[in-house]
């Protein structure tokens, strides 16, 4: 089928479906063949998102690539796929991250190869629904479906016997906290009689009514970006989860959160989110600082790196938050940016776990000595874990304090403590890690990155830098579609 702007985002939608049905027609003994197909598969599709941002007109906010599908119209339930700015860096992170997820279990995982690749696939398919879907239903199928594959290879193909535990605490809490969601899609569809975004946009609901939907969407929202006190299930299931679902659910299920509440929660319900702001600013605060000095007390490799995650995604809520361009441009950056630097932190991580099988920070020191290029990648990204000048987290964060800092002074200086105290626990960490004396009686295998592990890196690093030098190619196609967010959330 030829690709044309008015059907790439149904062939985008359809090849992961397409790539699981052919892995299914391969025996499972041939698990070469199940591989080299996935990951052809898998790179197939980032070449197909990125001809979005070629094809992509960045001169207009409005939705481009629309197509309708009529699929309950007697409900006038339909499927309504387009993209604006806001979500086609969220396409472009999820492909790309999925072809490296791949490359990266090429060793690692061994039992039950097929059904994993059919999960991820499978997990991939739905998170391009969500961020193409313009139907307020369909986006909570989405939404609610990238629990199941997610839930399977944590349970499944995690490393630790604790691993059953963390899935159902990650699917339970993140469940739980989207049925109230459930509930507000229900009355907004009794109230209208429709679920399309573009009609609900231009739909007054009553101040009781906003502040009564907000708080069910928003507890779903909070839930996943995760905000205190509903963060528990992360540091569980990066824990255990293998370093492929680690790196997924740091570099783009975190971002379902804040994609949700600038896509929905925004434009349906201006005057709840400027009634209900203190509380998110506290929330958020105190979330960047507890988990950041959490960070710091930790002893496991992965849990350390998933509290930071919590924290500065607590940051990129400050930004939302600010209601003003430079903040929600700079809160968008940054979560495209963390999708960067915490899958190469983890994939860092699943690097030595995969050598010396243990992620406590204790047993390891002066890899250094053995592993020059590993400890060089792992300063680059420790780097830009703090916000250097140079990396794309400094201009995301640097816009997000600029922005908050014109709607809420006392915060943005409780906030920027937050990147102090990342200093702390990212350098603490690397000197620990990668200084001091080798500890060879636990160290026995001496051995650097390979070239497979060095690829995987490679479109990371390349991402991270030209964010953080030139971030004009990331904001302009950004720029129109978040004006036009907040004429609406303005009006």
């Amino acid at each position: 089928m030829l690709i044309t702007t008015s059907n790439i985002l149904i062939i985008l939608l359809s090849l992961p479906l397409l790539s699981i049905v052919l892995l299914l027609f391969i025996p499972t003994f041939n698990k070469f063949l199940l591989k080299i197909t996935a990951l052809t598969a898998s790179c197939l599709i980032f070449i197909c998102s990125l001809l979005l941002w070629v094809w992509f007109d960045s001169s207009t906010g409005l939705f481009q690539f629309v197509n309708k599908l009529y699929w309950i119209p007697f409900f006038n339930i339909n499927l309504i796929l387009g993209i604006d700015g806001i979500s086609l860096f969220f396409i472009l992170l999820t492909t790309l991250l999925t072809f490296l997820c791949i490359l990266i279990s090429w060793n690692s995982i061994t039992h039950n190869l097929k059904e994993y690749l059919v999960f991820f696939l499978l997990m991939e398919f739905f998170l391009i629904g969500v961020f193409t879907t313009l139907d307020l239903l369909l986006f909570y199928i989405f939404f609610e479906s990238v629990l199941i594959p997610m839930f399977l290879i944590i349970g499944i193909w995690g490393s630790r016997e604790r691993k059953i535990r963390a899935a159902y605490f990650f699917f339970l809490y993140t469940l739980l906290g989207s049925v109230l969601m459930l509930l507000g899609i229900l009355y907004i569809y009794y109230q209208t009689g429709t679920t399309d975004y573009e009609i609900l946009i231009s739909v007054n609901l009553t101040e009781l009514e906003q502040k009564f939907l907000w708080f069910t969407f928003f507890a779903s929202f909070a839930t996943k970006v995760p905000m205190l006190p509903m963060h528990i299930w992360l540091p569980e299931a990066h824990v255990e989860a293998p370093t492929s679902g680690s790196v997924i659910l740091a570099g783009v299920l975190l971002k379902l959160g804040t994609y949700g509440i600038l896509r929905f929660l925004f434009p349906l319900f201006p005057e709840a989110n400027f009634y209900f702001t203190p509380l998110v600013y506290s929330l958020a605060a105190v979330g960047i600082i507890y988990t950041s000095c959490t960070a710091i007390r930790q002893t496991d490799f992965k849990r350390i790196i998933a509290y930071t995650s919590v924290a500065h995604m607590n940051l990129v809520i400050i930004g939302l938050f600010s209601f003003n361009t430079i903040g929600l441009e700079g809160a968008i950056l940054q979560s495209i940016s963390h999708g960067f630097v915490a899958s190469a932190l983890f994939i860092i991580i699943g690097i030595v776990y995969e050598r010396y099988h243990t992620r406590m920070v204790k047993y390891y020191g002066g890899l250094v000595h053995i592993m020059p290029l590993y400890s060089i990648i792992f300063l680059l990204f420790t780097m830009a874990n703090i916000g250097l000048p140079g990396t794309g987290s400094f201009v995301g964060e640097f816009l997000i304090l600029t922005g908050s800092f014109t709607a809420n002074t006392s915060i943005t200086i409780i906030s920027a403590t937050g990147m102090v105290l990342g200093g702390c626990y990212s350098l603490w960490l690397f000197n620990r890690i990668i200084y001091g004396n080798l500890k060879t009686q636990y160290i026995l295998i001496f051995k650097d990155i390979n070239k497979r592990e060095f690829l995987i890196f490679l479109p990371l690093i390349t991402g991270t830098l030209i964010m953080g030098i030139y971030p004009k190619i990331f904001l302009t196609p950004v720029h129109m579609s978040v004006n036009m967010l907040l004429e609406l959330l303005y009006r």
